[in-house]
């Protein structure tokens, strides 16, 4: 039997992999994701996230991860809110959540994920692209900080809040 292939390989399915926005005709497939049970901790449900994104139009950025025809992860961004809800002063842009079904995991999908959030974020003129995660086993972290993000030693609701550059010295734009 084969090994799954590293988080850092590709996608393997060698199919068309593409982000799609939730519609009618995926909602289903977006509801069905689910990670893996000892991530549950980490990561909300899609439902919640999509509640979510109905009260927060213009600010939430939700998609389903299809590769080929196969639903594989969720995400969302959050796009130029008021990180200190105090009127503005901090604008921040980047990854809400990454929801990779768990038989999915390890085959580059999450990298594709934070890859074309980071594109999104810098098409709208973006140069950062912060995230936040729950410290400790099971949790994130190490694929964060694996894709070049920097703890900022701040906290947002006990969670570690990570940023990666978007203008990399060589011009290039996140993770690769």
């Amino acid at each position: 039997m084969p090994s799954t292939p590293p988080a850092t390989s590709p996608p393997t399915s060698g199919t068309f992999l593409r982000l799609e926005e939730i519609t009618r005709a995926n909602i289903e497939a977006a509801l069905g994701i689910r990670v893996r049970p000892e991530q549950e901790f980490a990561v909300s449900p899609v439902a919640k996230s999509l509640a979510e994104a109905y009260v927060h139009p213009g600010v939430a950025w939700p998609r389903l991860v299809v590769d080929g025809d196969r639903p594989v992860g969720f995400l969302m961004a959050f796009l130029d809110i008021d990180w200190n809800d105090d009127g503005g002063s901090v604008i921040r842009s980047g990854l809400w959540r990454l929801n990779i079904a768990a038989g999915e995991q390890g085959r580059g999908y999450g990298r594709f994920a934070v890859r074309s959030v980071a594109e999104e974020i810098r098409r709208r003129g973006g140069r950062e692209l912060y995230v936040t995660w729950h410290p400790g086993e099971h949790g994130p972290e190490n694929f964060y900080l694996g894709l070049g993000f920097r703890d900022t030693g701040e906290r947002s609701e006990g969670e570690t809040v990570g940023v990666l550059a978007l203008d990399g010295p060589d011009g290039s734009t996140g993770p690769s």
